[in-house]
């Protein structure tokens, strides 16, 4: 089954959308690459429109990092993809791509083109620092324990005086932050 670039058959709605025009090759897609961090380099070349070549990265193990202070360029090994805002998924499965940020041995970089696109890796020294990110359900579950800690049982004694005896009944009050 091919990619196709040319737009849905459907409307928002429903409805089908009638072509003007019949189908062109031109608007036929392509596999994404995912260049992938690596201990070798795999170059795949590509023919584009008109009869063109383009280079498309399957692995990398280098990054060119320019220095802006030093206004220098200079080669660097690829460890391991810290975080990549394409996806999530992409750090785990060591994908680049434009904005990922690369561990190498230089220190921490960002990409600042097109790995699949271009056949190599160029970016730029960053400042990363490692936060702990938590999801929905964690910082729920997290206010759900603190709300358990802060909360406390205090045991009251309550006199009720019936008509004919007297009887004092232990009653447990939940009070939650505030005392009554």
């Amino acid at each position: 089954m091919s990619i196709w670039t040319g737009g849905s058959k459907r409307k928002p709605s429903g409805g089908r959308y009638h072509r003007s025009i019949p189908k062109k090759k031109a608007l036929l897609g392509r596999i994404p690459s995912l260049t992938r961090a690596s201990n070798k380099r795999v170059i795949k070349k590509i023919r584009t429109k008109g009869g063109g070549r383009k280079n498309s990265a399957v692995q990398l193990k280098e990054v060119n990092v320019y220095d802006p202070k030093k206004k220098k360029t200079v080669k660097a090994v690829i460890q391991d993809v810290l975080e990549n805002k394409a996806s999530r998924h992409y750090v785990r499965m060591n994908v680049i791509t434009k904005g990922a940020i690369l561990k190498t041995n230089l220190g921490p970089v960002k990409v600042t083109n097109r790995p699949g696109q271009d056949g190599i890796a160029n970016a730029v020294f960053t400042e990363y620092k490692e936060e702990v990110k938590t999801t929905k359900i964690k910082k729920a579950k997290m206010r759900k324990k603190k709300a358990h800690r802060d909360r406390k049982v205090k045991k009251v004694k309550v006199k009720r005086e019936p008509l004919t005896k007297k009887v004092i009944k232990t009653v447990t009050k939940v009070v939650a932050g505030k005392k009554k």
